[in-house]
């Protein structure tokens, strides 16, 4: 392996173990915030017996796993969530080390990926983005498309998504969008220049139907109970940040299958 591969490879391996660490406190921030109570003290502890848990209690992922989900007091069982927002806000600090390497937009990426799955949670459990959070995420992914030079681009973008969800807010008099999607997707479009606001606008749709069908299908919610659209905002801006060629993969096979047919016809 060369030189430049090994340090690669050490930077991805750094943010993942950093990201973990930071998955755990995404966890305290979704568990404490709506209950109006302070991310920065008490100490964790067990929501069902109150036993404080202790630093080898609360390594991300590995402690779950040795406590076998479960309290080490009560033996309550502790949700599979937590391990699983570690996992993921850790392979996301990965991604943007691997996608940015250790600059600013590699540590603004990092920040809008956990930023991002705590608003993913929060409106799963809440059906509510708070300001709280959206303000971070338009500053943090401000700062990424600055990183990149696409301050203008960036503007134009906000324009796009916040616009056409508030557009569809108004049409719906608030019933198919809330205002914190449309802050969320202004937000959103900051980081992005115009094609990737178009289709996050259109992603984010085409997540939704393809999320929903399940839900409604396995009964868990009902037609006329309101979905968090939040969710595929987020998943949907995740795919355009670090798998930009799973949106737009079939426009551009698409575009060179009409240029061939013009070509040949």
């Amino acid at each position: 392996m060369a030189a430049g591969e090994t340090l690669t490879a050490f930077y991805a391996f750094a943010a993942a173990v950093f990201g973990l660490l930071v998955g755990s406190f995404v966890n305290v921030v979704v568990h404490r915030v709506p209950r109006g109570q302070s991310i920065v003290s008490p100490p964790s502890s067990c929501p069902a017996c109150g036993h404080r848990i202790g630093p080898l209690e609360n390594i991300p992922v590995l402690s779950w796993l040795a406590l076998g989900g479960r309290c080490s007091s009560c033996k309550a069982p502790i949700a599979i969530r937590y391990p699983l927002v570690e996992l993921a806000v850790g392979s996301l600090f990965a991604l943007s080390a691997l996608e940015y390497g250790p600059t600013l937009a590699g540590a603004a990426a990092c920040l809008l990926s956990a930023l991002l799955v705590a608003i993913l949670f929060f409106d799963l459990d809440h059906l509510l983005i708070p300001d709280s959070l959206v303000i971070p995420c338009a500053v943090v992914a401000f700062a990424l498309g600055a990183a990149d030079h696409r301050v203008l681009e960036g503007l134009e973008g906000a324009a796009i998504c916040g616009g056409t969800f508030f557009l569809i807010y108004l049409a719906t008099r608030g019933r198919g969008m809330g205002l914190g999607d449309v802050k969320l997707a202004a937000a959103l479009g900051l980081a992005l220049q115009q094609s990737s606001a178009i289709a996050l606008v259109v992603a984010s749709f085409i997540v939704g139907a393809i999320l929903a069908v399940p839900v409604l299908a396995g009964g868990s919610r009902g037609r006329r109970d309101a979905l968090p659209f939040g969710p595929f905002l987020v998943i949907a801006a995740l795919v355009l940040v670090f798998a930009p060629q799973v949106a737009f993969g079939p426009f551009d096979a698409y575009r060179h299958w009409v240029q061939t047919r013009g070509a040949t016809l």
